[in-house]
């Protein structure tokens, strides 16, 4: 069975309920549905869904540079609300298959990619230019970028190299980890609506920091899981529409992982 500890690659994706047998991006078009899913198509889909996520995020910084913070806080907005939606559904996806369809499609993959670049460009530019020189966060945008892209390329020539394996063991400790780590999420936000915050994991202490390592190491273990993944729907001929899910997956463990470095750079920065 394949199965992955990412909501959006998991082991109902192969199963022909999971997905239409005709995606409306291929109305008419039979010769797109012969081929199977391949590796360029992953690169070239995930190159696409990247370069959109770039663009969002640095639109806002571009009309937030230019002296138009009302458009870029109304994006941000869009950007906030619309991750909102997509954590909704994400969240629920680890209880029912109801939306693996959903990460197949193109244009929600697409949606979700500019949103999370919108909502995400507003966080770091606000972090950057509202704290002023004195706290110390200036270029903590690029750092946690070229952190995350370490970490996946790391991680890719890991796997390549066999290093690591991904068995049926491997991915049920990984998925019940961050499993306990989204129930740890969902806790802090429904004490944060009551003005209480968990102590310690958030803070720039020691455990705090801890935690944050961790959480990027599971990040990092969903990577591999998610190349696995991949791996056996080439060859295992999967259907072309599934590249999509894929990217998918992928975008979701790579916004993760940089969120998560961020948040350490944070806390590192606050115990200078």
């Amino acid at each position: 069975m394949y199965r992955s500890s990412n909501v959006a690659l998991n082991e109902s994706t192969f199963q022909k309920s999971s997905y239409p047998d005709k995606p409306w991006w291929e109305a008419g078009n039979t010769s797109v549905r012969n081929r199977g899913m391949t590796i360029e198509g992953v690169t070239e889909k995930g190159a696409v869904t990247f370069l959109l996520f770039i663009t969002s995020g640095m639109t806002i910084w571009g009309l937030g540079l230019t002296g138009q913070p009302e458009v870029a806080i109304t994006l941000f907005f869009v950007g906030f609300i619309l991750n909102a939606v997509f954590s909704i559904i994400l969240f629920l996806s680890w209880f029912t298959s109801s939306f693996q369809g959903l990460f197949a499609n193109p244009l929600f993959v697409l949606t979700y990619a500019t949103s999370q670049g919108l909502f995400i460009g507003g966080i770091t530019y606000a972090i950057e230019h509202f704290g002023g020189p004195e706290s110390g966060f200036q270029g903590i945008t690029i750092q946690a970028f070229l952190i995350t892209g370490m970490i996946f390329g790391a991680m890719l020539g890991v796997y390549r190299s066999g290093l690591i394996n991904v068995n049926h063991n491997f991915r049920i400790a990984l998925y019940s980890a961050v499993f306990g780590i989204m129930m740890v999420y969902l806790l802090s936000f429904i004490l944060l609506l009551f003005g209480v915050s968990i102590p310690l994991i958030h803070g720039s202490g020691p455990i705090g920091i801890t935690f944050s390592l961790l959480v990027i190491a599971l990040g990092a273990g969903m990577l591999a899981s998610d190349f696995d993944f991949i791996e056996r729907g080439v060859e295992s001929g999967a259907p072309k529409e599934l590249e999509w899910r894929a990217v998918f997956g992928l975008t979701v463990t790579l916004i993760w992982i940089y969120l998560e470095v961020l948040r350490l750079l944070i806390k590192l920065q606050h115990r200078r």
